[in-house]
């Protein structure tokens, strides 16, 4: 009997496995930047099943940040990929690449790398629907500011985009954060803190309509310039899911936003299959 018992809670564990959602380390090499650059993929339980093909997430990091942190400060996206049956990709924008090519520094071309090259990858390497329907982008802080700017920008590629905590007027950081590094000072240079900043790029909404969420806590001090951005979408008829809730700039927030993201894009994913 004890052995039976020993046989069955083996063989159950072996299912539990075989059917646990995996995480993925990979390099991608970035021909615009001319190096390998680390990011994270994360595939949902069912992915082993080669007849299947996912929708799939881009979710971006902050400033300082890198590839790693959102699975590491962030483990239970590994359950959220298996309830939302999506991959998560979470590539590495520099400790403050912007997610921008920069006009002044031609090293920096994070832009190019996370709307062509890493795309082209985990297109060519995984079970992905290819298709602007099923692509999402999102991120935090530094990142939050890359998925509206991004989002917005490659409309034509992205179905979906949205921020949490995001810096959305880069105007609010002057000579914080390394932007003068990315875009040039304020003076010289001052229409790129126009042209880069996501307050003034929706001014230029997409013939294709996005899905767009963005959110951020109460007491984060990016909480004006998203409630200004709200504001300013509304105006423009921009239509957009705004959340504002308890929370200030830090992982306890983002763990909790990231679910009511993914929920979001879901229910988009699912609105274009239709």
């Amino acid at each position: 009997m004890k052995r039976l018992y020993f046989l069955f809670f083996t063989l159950l564990v072996s299912i539990l496995i075989a059917n646990a959602s995996s995480v993925d380390t990979i390099n991608i090499y970035s021909d615009a930047m001319h190096k390998n650059i680390k990011c994270v993929v994360i595939l949902p339980d069912s992915y082993s099943d080669s007849s299947n093909h996912f929708p799939v997430v881009y979710l971006l990091h902050g400033y300082s940040g890198n590839f790693s942190n959102w699975i590491t400060k962030v483990p239970n996206l590994k359950n959220e990929v298996d309830q939302w049956q999506l991959i998560i990709v979470c590539p590495d924008g520099n400790y403050s690449g912007w997610y921008l090519d920069s006009p002044i520094d031609t090293s920096m071309r994070y832009e190019t790398y996370i709307t062509k090259e890493v795309p082209a990858y985990i297109d060519s390497h995984y079970q992905t629907i290819k298709d602007r329907g099923a692509r999402a982008i999102t991120g935090l802080s530094m990142g939050g500011h890359g998925g509206l700017f991004l989002g917005f920008r490659h409309a034509g590629f992205f179905g979906a985009c949205g921020s949490m905590s995001g810096v959305v007027d880069i105007n609010f950081t002057k000579n914080k954060y390394d932007l003068i590094k990315r875009i040039g000072d304020t003076v010289k240079y001052a229409d790129n803190w126009k042209k880069y900043s996501v307050m003034t790029i929706i001014d230029h909404y997409p013939k294709d309509s996005l899905a767009i969420i963005f959110d951020c806590g109460n007491d984060d001090p990016f909480a004006g310039i998203n409630r200004k951005l709200h504001q300013k979408m509304m105006k423009l008829n921009i239509p957009h899911d705004y959340i504002q809730r308890p929370g200030n700039h830090n992982w306890n927030y983002w763990g909790n936003a990231i679910q009511y993201q993914l929920l979001f894009f879901r229910n988009y994913f699912n609105k274009m299959k239709k």
